[in-house]
């Protein structure tokens, strides 16, 4: 009797472990484990599409990550996507000329946006905003170009 009830509590165990893990795993899949802290400086930056990229996605120079999207907008006058960063405060060495990317990353399809650093010895500060930007990359968009030049290449 004493076996069994052993197994039982072994078991019990092992499921709430189960669950614990599953439970950090939805934290990180959606990126609610690092909650922004209010601390840093906002940038904004202006996109012609912004694929499926969200509130609380990464910022990232090198691969290292500088802050997250802290808002995403539409810009009535211009219909682009107004998209405004939160750079965490030690990282205030960041050229005027900065290239903004967005890319795709892991099985998930997560998107982000990837910074690449420019030539200016000038740095951007609170509220000023990143120039130069490229849009997402639409798989259907590519798909279609591919489908168009292979049909442009079979009528010649």
């Amino acid at each position: 009797m004493a076996r069994i009830r052993l197994s039982e509590i072994l078991v019990g165990v092992f499921m709430a472990l189960g669950f614990v893990a599953l439970f950090f795993l939805a934290m990180r899949v959606s990126n609610l484990s690092t909650a922004a802290t209010g601390e840093g400086y906002n940038l904004t930056a202006k996109f012609d599409n912004i694929g499926s990229l969200r509130v609380r996605a990464p910022v990232t120079m090198a691969g290292v990550r500088l802050g997250r999207v802290e808002a995403i907008d539409f810009d009535q006058e211009t219909y682009q996507a107004l998209v405004t960063l939160r750079i965490e405060d030690r990282y205030d060495q960041i050229p005027t000329d900065t290239f903004a990317n967005i890319f795709t990353a892991g099985l998930l399809g997560e998107q982000y946006i990837g910074l690449d650093p420019g030539g200016s010895p000038e740095v951007l500060g609170n509220g000023d905003r990143i120039e130069f930007t490229q849009s997402a990359l639409v798989l259907e968009q590519m798909i279609g170009q591919f489908l168009l030049s292979k049909a442009e290449e079979g009528g010649e």
